[in-house]
């Protein structure tokens, strides 16, 4: 049985640091879509201005944090399985992944470039994100029924 207090074997597993990591892009950007959401329903221009300006800061941290992410899977993938040729569900993730990271990257820039393409832009990259948050929940065991 595994203590889960021995921090040495919880670091050192061979996929733990992708599981740990990938939480911060995920979280942050699902956030930062939040807070652009409530910013267009905001009722005063101060308000609206805190908000977009906290979606800002969530969206560029996600991004910040997008490639540990993907190196770490990519990591995983290598140490865990050792480089053997991926199928089915680890495949789909591995697609979903990085057209997650790259979408994540491309709200990012789109937020300074086109005011009226990143509203739907992130819609569709939180679409993006969430299915390949389930595959990996799959992938990991916590999402299996019963």
């Amino acid at each position: 049985m595994i203590n889960p207090f021995d921090l040495r074997t919880a670091l050192l597993a061979k996929h733990a640091q992708h599981v740990v990591l990938i939480h911060f892009p995920i979280a942050l950007f699902l956030i930062g879509v939040g807070f652009d959401v409530a910013g267009l329903r905001a009722k005063t221009s101060a308000r609206r201005t805190a908000l977009t300006s906290a979606a800002t800061l969530n969206i560029a941290t996600a991004t910040f944090f997008v490639l540990p992410a993907v190196l770490t899977g990519v990591a995983a993938w290598q140490w865990q399985l050792e480089g053997q040729k991926l199928k089915g569900l680890l495949r789909l993730h591995l697609i979903l992944g990085c057209v997650s990271a790259s979408l994540i990257c491309l709200v990012g820039w789109a937020r300074k470039q086109s005011p009226r393409l990143y509203i739907p832009l992130e819609m569709l990259t939180a679409l993006i994100v969430g299915l390949t948050a389930h595959v990996g929940g799959f992938l990991s065991g916590v999402n299996i029924p019963g």
